[in-house]
């Protein structure tokens, strides 16, 4: 009887698991629908193409070994990159520089990179999406301004969005709220606004055009494959943090991702990242598995295939709204305040990554951001301490060439017939430092003083 019991008792757990997991697929699926087309339109590519790529991230990506709550689909943090590639070689190579992408994050995964992503400095990745989301705020403008009724629709979508998630219900996503509301009224009022064009599957799902491959398109495939990874690996650690669940193997979801962006790109559509406000919104609503994300993608796919007919309807001033929105949570706002507020270097990296990726382009702005974070660190660490002593002087901590100037500064006040030079307390001596100390003995032994080298 108890066994009876305790088999009852499992049997009706699996049920609620189950059960959650299938109302987080609906609640995902409703937050990923308006994106998914928002972001392919932003991109300068058709609306369906953004959808393929949520199907993708749902059923492919969702059933590979490697995160169980991360959602996956087309991503704001890639439209910058997508439209510039698309207005450089045209649509029909996005399939090419995808499926290079796919297979160089596979390439990395199986050499055990995937951690290695996480080490790029906090203040580098808030910039690059500081600017990602400044990049998307500022190309939704002119869609915005195109007439007093855009206009009007996108600013009631703005302020839907943010009422609707003080609600009791907000369960619903808000996103889905705004633009059904607004798309309602436009539709009601036969309201004169450009509206999102669609196409068919059999017409803008290709195969990629080899014959469009050379080093310009080579070289967006491998930063679409950074970007792109760096973004997935981000938002998992994020995730992670939001669940009590199994954590992210991070070589495995870096294999992943590269899998779903391969077929992507063999379909000719919207490259892929995992997605904070999917995965957030998968795990609020109390997914339990990864069949929540899985069918998610089904829901996606059966929209696409039954009811594209309904997304002519949505004005581009509404989704226009939804991706300021998602600029706006790029920015973060309020992360970039604290920050600066508790190291200004680190928030001068930032300020720098973001203002470049607005001024230039994403791969310029994170690579000076890199390498401004790198000199910042490398500052920090070669901290070394010059003292000038009754005897000598005496050095403690890294000598490298950036304190060699310091270095040579405090040698030259020194005027003494024997002089002790204590380098007990150097952890660190480049060559540069070493090269100046020798030199610097040399010519003080040749003007006839002594000098006594400690702890070298």
């Amino acid at each position: 009887m108890p066994s009876m019991l305790s088999g009852r008792c499992k049997g009706f757990d699996e049920m609620k698991k189950y059960w959650a997991d299938l109302g987080a697929s609906v609640v995902v699926f409703l937050v990923a629908l308006p994106l998914c087309v928002g972001v392919a339109v932003a991109s300068g590519v058709p609306a369906e193409l953004g959808i393929v790529t949520g199907v993708v991230g749902g059923v492919v990506v969702g059933l590979l070994p490697g995160s169980t709550m991360q959602v996956s689909g087309p991503a704001a943090g890639l439209t910058v990159l997508v439209a510039d590639a698309v207005g450089r070689y045209g649509i029909q190579a996005l399939g090419v520089i995808v499926l290079g992408a796919g297979l160089v994050q596979v390439a990395l995964g199986v050499a055990r990179c995937g951690r290695w992503f996480r080490a790029i400095s906090p203040s580098v990745v808030q910039g690059m999406l500081a600017g990602i989301g400044l990049v998307l705020m500022f190309g939704q403008l002119k869609p915005l301004v195109a007439s007093p009724v855009a206009l009007a629709l996108g600013l009631l979508t703005v302020v839907i969005m943010l009422l609707w998630q003080q609600t009791p219900m907000r369960l619903v996503p808000g996103v889905l709220v705004g633009v059904a509301v607004c798309t309602a009224l436009a539709s009601g009022f036969a309201s004169p606004v450009e509206r999102i064009e669609v196409g068919t599957l059999s017409a803008d799902v290709h195969l990629p055009d080899f014959s469009l491959l050379h080093a310009g398109v080579l070289g967006s495939a491998v930063v679409f494959a950074l970007v792109a990874s760096a973004e997935s690996m981000f938002s998992a650690s994020a995730v992670d943090r939001m669940h009590v669940g199994p954590r992210t193997r991070y070589n495995r979801e870096l294999i992943a991702q590269g899998v779903g962006n391969t077929i992507c790109g063999l379909l000719g559509a919207l490259p892929m990242t995992a997605v904070i406000v999917r995965s957030a919104a998968n795990v609020q609503a109390g997914a339990r598995t990864k069949a929540s994300r899985v069918l998610h993608g089904v829901w996606l796919l059966l929209f696409v295939v039954l009811l594209p007919g309904l997304l002519t309807l949505i004005p581009v001033a509404v989704l226009a709204a939804v991706l300021v929105q998602a600029g706006w949570k790029l920015l973060c706002v309020r992360q970039v305040i604290t920050l600066w507020r508790t190291d200004k270097a680190e928030g001068a990296v930032l300020v720098l990554t973001a203002g470049l990726i607005v001024f230039t382009d994403l791969l310029t702005g994170t690579l000076i951001g890199l390498l401004a974070a790198v000199v910042k660190t490398a500052w920090d660490v070669s901290r070394l301490s010059v003292t000038i002593t009754t005897d000598g002087v005496a050095l403690k901590g890294n000598a490298t060439f950036l304190r060699l100037p310091r270095l040579l500064d405090a040698l030259e006040r020194v005027d003494r017939e024997h002089v002790r030079m204590d380098l007990s307390g150097v952890r660190h001596l480049d060559q540069a430092c070493g090269q100046a100390i020798d030199q610097w003995v040399d010519e003080s032994r040749r003007a006839g003083r002594t000098v006594e080298l400690v702890g070298r």
